[in-house]
């Protein structure tokens, strides 16, 4: 994370005696990355972390992919994914249906109105956009209340459960990363603090606030790891002996944390701006970008819509989650859907979205866009939801 937060009963100087009331000790634990050499926090415990007394297997959902070949753009409706009985029944971290994915990222999405497991992604961070809905998300450092437009990061390895209220059921836009999820390197200063240049700064990032501590035993949580089979990804049951929300203090530069996309501030310009300019995150090998309501070129001739561009290096996949997205008019694309545009593939705005974007000085418009590095293959859930015709949109026909 970007900065410094203490939260809870420390002592005043790391990996020295920290003495319950009792006097007995608490058990200090290092969560780091990349081994000791990069941001880490320190948890003190009232239970050994590493007891466990039971382990089993997790059947994970249909994790498996499907390439996109022969390649062509492709529409999936993620609404048409979950029914209403699908929602009273699913949680978020069980009921995850995976739309695309490569060996850097995996994305999903989930209706859900029931409280998850416990959870720990053993894998990589995760970033989960809430499209809808409200939760109280519980984790080891504390919890978070998310609500619609919220990104809730969560670093690898940090047990945590989902916890919808207000009756609505979420709507979650899940990244799962093999890698860690971070602000762009180039909003940073070298230590780390957010530049004036950003589109965002710590003010607009919310984190855990005080310890959360809960009583139990033979707890349970769900670890998804590296494994053996075709994906790689395998599932395993821990049961602990004592509740894991046991953390009576943490410091640090490694924690969950939540970030409004209404507190993104677009850049923009006399011309149309490229996609980089609307990043909020990056990982290995892919970046997440957001484009949101803002005003648009300002230069007498622009055009304020995207020209048309071939994606050499890397596959564009766009959530559309709010407004009225101008250069997809007249595809079939609303909210709810994802377009895929691979590499290879030349794309740009639906047939009379040019035209008509000329004189237009404001863009009411919400998504959400993961580029990716190597190609993007289907899961489970893509093959289920997609258009179909999505392809053709552009030339008005199908193949003969």
């Amino acid at each position: 994370m970007a900065y410094y937060r203490a939260v809870g009963d420390l002592p005043p100087k790391r990996h020295t005696q920290h003495r319950r009331p009792d006097g007995g000790l608490y058990y200090e634990e290092l969560v780091g990355e990349e081994g000791f050499s990069a941001d880490s926090a320190l948890l003190y415990h009232r239970e050994i972390p590493s007891a466990i007394v039971d382990s089993r297997i997790w059947e994970l959902p249909a994790v498996t992919l499907t390439a996109n070949h022969p390649l062509r753009p492709r529409h999936l409706r993620l609404h048409d994914l979950f029914t209403g009985l699908d929602a009273d029944a699913a949680d978020v971290v069980t009921g995850r249906r995976l739309v695309v994915g490569n060996a850097d990222v995996r994305i999903s999405y989930v209706v859900a109105g029931k409280t998850s497991p416990l959870y720990r992604n053993g894998l990589g961070d995760e970033c989960v956009y809430l499209e809808a809905g409200a939760a109280r998300v519980e984790t080891v450092f504390g919890h978070l209340s998310v609500t619609q437009g919220d990104y809730v990061v969560v670093p690898r390895a940090t047990t945590h459960r989902w916890v919808p209220f207000g009756g609505d059921p979420v709507r979650g836009y899940v990244v799962e990363a093999n890698s860690h999820i971070a602000p762009p390197k180039r909003y940073l200063s070298r230590y780390g603090q957010f530049l004036e240049s950003a589109p965002y700064c710590e003010r607009d990032l919310r984190g855990p606030a005080e310890p959360l501590l809960m009583d139990g035993s033979d707890v349970d949580v769900h670890l998804k790891h590296r494994g053996p089979g075709p994906a790689g990804i395998v599932g395993t049951i821990l049961t602990y002996p004592r509740h894991p929300f046991d953390v009576v203090g943490w410091d640090g530069c490694l924690y969950p944390y939540v970030f409004n996309v209404a507190d993104y501030e677009p850049i923009t310009g006399r011309v149309h701006q490229p996609p980089p300019v609307h990043q909020v995150f990056e990982g290995s090998n892919f970046v997440i970008c957001n484009f949101v309501p803002r005003k648009v070129d300002y230069h007498p001739l622009s055009i304020p819509v995207p020209y048309y561009h071939s994606n050499v290096d890397s596959d564009e996949v766009m959530f559309y989650c709010g407004g009225d997205y101008e250069a997809r008019k007249g595809s079939g694309i609303g909210q709810g859907s994802i377009s895929l545009h691979p590499g290879g593939h030349s794309h740009g705005p639906q047939p009379g979205a040019y035209e008509r974007s000329v004189g237009v000085h404001y863009f009411d418009e919400l998504a959400v866009m993961v580029d990716t590095f190597r190609p993007l293959e289907l899961g489970e859930g893509g093959v289920a939801c997609e258009d179909g015709t999505y392809a053709w949109s552009w030339s008005g026909r199908g193949p003969n």
